[in-house]
This record gives C-alpha cells, sequence and structure tokens, in this order.
C-alpha cells in the first residue's frame, strides 16, 4: 500500500511539473498574439499557484504521511490541471484558427473588392479611347467618296478595334460568370431579324478572308421569340467567329437555324466549317477556360482561349446546351440548342412602330465629359438629322433641362463619370424636378460603365435604358427612336 501512495504522489509531482512547463507555454504563445496587451500578470498567476502545488506535493511526501485518500486527492489534481491545460491550449488554439479564418475570409473579400474595382476601372479606361477609334471609324466609313484603299485601311481599324472590344467583353463576362452575377432577359424579339444580323456580319468575315459562307434559315425561325436575344446573339457569333477563325482561305462555313425537330420548344443552330478540327482528345476541354489544343495556334489563328468558355456559360444560363463534333484536319460542327417560347407578332408592335419613327427634326441633350466622345455622338446623331445640345457635367445638364419648357428635349443621353455632378446624381435631380416632363422624358445611359452593378445603379437613379460605350450607331438610332416612340414628349419643341 505504501508503494501503492509513494508512486502516486511522486507521478502526480512529476505530472504537476509538466504541468507548470506547459503553462509557461501556454503564456508564451498568448504573448505573441498581435492583439494581446501588456498585463502579462494575469497569465503568470495560474503558474504560481502550480509551484505552490507542487511544494505542497513535496512537503506532504518528505514530511507528512499521507494515506491512499490524501494521495488520491493530489494525482487526482494533476491530472485535473493537465485536463484543463490540453481543453485550454485546443480551444485557444481554434479560436486563432477561427480569427485567422476570419481574417483570411476579410482579406479575400477585399481582395475581390479590389479586383472589381480594378476590372470596372480598366474597362471604362479602355472603353473610352476605343469608343473615340470605333466612332470616328464609323464616321470616316459614311464618306462615300473615300479611296478603296483608304476604306480597306479604315475597314481593318474597325475589326481590330471590335476585336480588343470582344477581349474586354469576355474578361467583363467570365467576372460576371465567376460571382454569379450573369442575369438573363426574357423578352419578346425578332428570331428571324436576329439570325439575318448575325449572317449579315459573319458574311462579311467570311467575304473579308475569302471563305463561303452558306446560311440555311429554315422558314419556322421567322417567328417572335421570347428570351435574351442579345445573350443568343453573343453565343452564336462567338461560334461563328470561331468558324471563320480556325477555317483557312477557301473553306466553307455553313450556318443552319431550325426548330429542333426531336425537342418540343426547342430551336438548333448549327455550325458547320471544314477548317483545322479538333483532334477527339482535346474535346472534352473545348470548352475550358484558356485552354488552346496547340499553343502554335495561337500565333496562327489569334484567340485568347476564353470566349468558348464564356459562351458555354452563357448557353447554360439560358437553359440551352453545346455540342460538338470535330476530326482533325476536316472540320468541325458545333450545335446549340435553346429552349425558347415562341408568341404573337402583336409583341413586337412597340419596335415596329419605332421603326416608324423619324429621327429628323428631334432634339436630345447630350451630357458627357469628354469632347472626343460627345463629338463623335453628336456627328452620328446628326447624320440621322438629330439636333444635339452638350452639357460638359451633370450639373450644367440639369441647368440646361430646367432652362428650357417642357417638350424641348426629346431625351438625353447621360455619361456616368463625370466632375461636379456625375449622370446618377444628375438624373435624379432632372427627375426630382417638378415638372411633368422630367418624370417622362427618356434618359439613356451612355457609358463605358458596363457591369451588372452599373445597370442596376442606373435604373435605381432613373435612367431608361443603359447603352456601353462604344456604341454602335445603328443600336444608338434603333434605341432612340424605341425610346421617343414609348416616351413622346409634348410641349413646346420651337428653339
Amino acid at each position: 500500500m505504501n508503494a501503492l501512495i509513494t508512486l502516486m504522489i511522486l507521478s502526480g509531482s512529476a505530472l504537476m511539473v509538466y504541468n507548470i512547463y506547459g503553462f509557461l507555454r501556454f503564456a508564451k504563445y498568448v504573448r505573441s498574439m498581435d492583439n494581446w496587451g501588456t498585463n502579462n500578470a494575469i497569465l503568470y498567476f495560474p503558474i504560481a499557484l502550480l509551484v505552490m502545488f507542487l511544494l505542497g506535493y513535496l512537503i506532504v511526501g518528505l514530511f507528512g504521511k499521507p494515506d491512499l485518500i490524501v494521495a488520491g486527492i493530489l494525482f487526482g489534481g494533476s491530472i485535473f490541471v493537465f485536463v484543463m491545460y490540453k481543453m485550454l491550449m485546443e480551444v485557444t488554439e481554434r479560436v486563432v484558427e477561427g480569427e485567422k479564418l476570419q481574417s483570411e475570409l476579410r482579406s479575400a473579400q477585399e481582395s475581390e473588392r479590389m479586383k472589381s474595382s480594378f476590372l470596372a476601372t480598366i474597362s471604362h479606361e479602355m472603353r473610352t479611347p476605343l469608343n473615340v477609334i470605333l466612332g470616328l471609324d464609323d464616321l470616316a466609313l459614311k464618306n462615300t467618296e473615300l479611296p478603296a484603299e483608304t476604306r480597306d485601311y479604315l475597314l481593318k481599324i474597325g475589326l481590330s478595334a471590335k476585336h480588343l472590344l470582344s477581349l474586354i467583353n469576355n474578361m467583363l463576362d467570365m467576372k460576371r460568370i465567376e460571382d454569379g452575377s450573369l442575369t438573363t432577359k426574357s423578352e419578346p424579339f425578332s428570331l428571324g431579324e436576329a439570325m439575318d444580323q448575325i449572317c449579315a456580319i459573319t458574311e462579311a468575315q467570311c467575304d473579308d478572308k475569302g471563305l463561303a459562307f452558306v446560311r440555311e434559315l429554315y422558314s419556322d425561325v421567322r417567328c417572335t421569340a421570347i428570351g435574351d436575344e442579345a445573350m443568343i446573339e453573343q453565343v452564336l457569333l462567338t461560334i461563328l467567329d470561331n468558324a471563320v477563325k480556325y477555317t483557312d482561305p477557301g473553306g466553307m462555313v455553313r450556318f443552319t437555324a431550325k426548330k429542333d425537330p426531336e425537342k418540343e420548344g426547342y430551336f438548333r443552330f448549327e455550325t458547320e466549317d471544314n477548317g483545322v478540327g479538333i483532334d477527339k482528345a482535346f474535346l472534352p476541354k473545348v470548352f475550358d477556360s484558356f485552354t488552346k489544343e496547340d499553343s502554335s495556334s495561337t500565333s496562327r489563328y489569334g484567340g485568347s482561349g476564353l470566349s468558348l468558355a464564356v459562351a458555354r456559360r452563357m448557353a447554360q444560363a439560358m437553359g440551352a446546351e453545346i455540342l460538338v463534333e470535330s476530326e482533325k484536319n476536316k472540320g468541325s460542327i458545333f450545335t446549340v440548342v435553346i429552349p425558347l417560347k415562341t408568341a404573337e407578332l402583336s409583341e413586337l408592335a412597340a419596335d415596329q412602330a419605332a421603326e416608324e419613327v423619324s429621327l429628323e427634326g428631334r432634339r436630345v441633350l447630350l451630357v458627357e465629359d469628354i469632347p472626343a466622345n460627345a463629338e463623335i455622338v453628336m456627328d452620328l446623331l446628326g447624320l440621322e438629322g438629330v439636333t444635339c445640345e452638350h452639357a460638359e457635367n451633370g450639373k450644367i445638364g440639369a441647368g440646361m433641362f430646367a432652362s428650357h419648357p417642357q417638350g424641348y428635349y426629346d431625351a438625353i443621353f447621360m455619361d456616368l463619370r463625370m466632375p461636379v455632378m456625375d449622370g446618377l446624381e444628375c438624373t435624379r435631380t432632372i427627375r426630382e424636378m417638378n415638372r411633368p416632363d422630367a418624370k417622362q422624358i427618356p434618359i439613356i445611359a451612355l457609358t463605358a460603365n458596363s457591369f451588372d452593378t452599373d445597370v442596376k445603379q442606373t435604373r435605381e437613379a432613373g435612367m431608361n435604358v443603359h447603352l456601353a460605350k462604344p456604341a454602335d450607331a445603328d443600336l444608338l438610332y434603333n434605341t432612340l427612336k424605341r425610346m421617343i416612340s414609348e416616351h413622346p414628349q409634348k410641349g413646346n419643341t420651337d428653339d
């Protein structure tokens, strides 16, 4: 029995020495934390108690006559302190790990915010000069007396600028896809006219490269569909653009559009080429971001390896799918199957009414701080007989609107980023004016800010439509016609 008592006291003493060492390590660990203050005394208070506890062990063991109960209490105390020390270390480490994870999450969120801010800024800064390049190029091409060589140069400048714009759009679209902000619209549009436009763009690309373009538009696409026209066009044009890009001169690109014979409520769009084709082993990766089958093709054909990835994600957002068949050196077939509801032709009445609107003699207010951008828009509108008055910032724009009688302006084109007063504040100022046309006049955002958050902000401020720079001339005219048709201004229109 005495041997057991002695063993328990010696074991308890040894365990208490370990406990004291452990609490010393714990105190050092806590002191190393950045958020620990200068009051360190509290960390060493339990260590002093444990030292006194150990001395008690030694005194009892050396000078006392402990029985089994006393030895058990002393040994149990050491075990209790050991367990508490281990629990304290575990809890502290978990709290520190949690704080570390929270810190990393905050850093990641801040990094994402900075990335979004950077993308928004760089998008705006790149779109602004592109707007000037494409605008001046468009204006120059309207000159019917241009020498053929000069016209060819201008066409190539325009194609290069549009290619750069497509790269910017792909990066922004991928950002929207990654952060879950990609949304689809459900609006009536003429599917046949959309196909005609797609074919016209592709045919021009084929002519420039020396390719034969074959279109097969079945009669059942001559209907009014309900969906996201812009997204459908972007997906199909991306695939057609790749077909043109990877088909050598003398080749052929065929585009077929029809109702899907196997799926009710679906339309089938097929792009076939006899270009370089894709190796079967690479087919599963063809829609991956930044992937190319052969790095040497980058220098030969160009491309970032991003457009098909964006197209597929957009197709998925619409409930569509993209299928691909290909054979190396023989060509490829990309098939897009999209679910689309059809509507009565009467649902296009607004668009048809807009087509009948004449822009001749209309007057608009352009609020734009960059003179080159303002000049291009004014020249483009001037070609259609529109009188365009210019305000250099939002404060001047709001003042010009307020200083003229009701119905003086048919519409307002509004930039977003401007000094003194930005476009959002200018729009809110106009909408809050105590006059009927302030609530009714169409305000069209014409800006290089093209993120979904920018579109949301323009709508919340009271703008009717959001156009991203550089705006196509036809899109500019058609949007203005539609807005005038939907929001006719009544009142004094005399100068």
